[in-house]
């Protein structure tokens, strides 16, 4: 069993018992309590936005593509695609009126 499953399992237990419950409870109450879980949700944002950056970067300087150049990429193809069925719908149009014409 890894790790995760492990305390995750464990942390069930805990939450189980009424007396843990009961002092959670009580913790989540207290202000300076939710003050440093603020800070701490925070913390960890500010880090994977850094690291996010820092992978990007590295990538960048490796000739590598990054998320972002495929997001960009698929937007570009979506736009593409659509502009396609419009001007096939436009031919398709043109085409009708050439043949009503004849």
């Amino acid at each position: 069993m890894d790790l995760k499953k492990l305390i995750t399992q464990q942390g069930m237990k805990l939450i189980q018992d009424p007396r843990v419950s009961q002092r959670v409870s009580q913790l989540m109450q207290d202000e300076r309590v939710t003050k440093a879980m603020m800070q701490a949700f925070q913390a960890r944002s500010k880090a994977q936005e850094t690291f996010d950056e820092k992978v990007e970067q590295v990538a960048k300087r490796l000739g590598l593509v990054t998320k972002k150049d495929v997001r960009e990429l698929k937007r570009n193809m979506r736009k593409l695609e659509t502009e396609l069925r419009k001007a096939k719908k436009e031919t398709e149009k043109l085409r009708a009126e050439a043949d009503e014409r004849e």
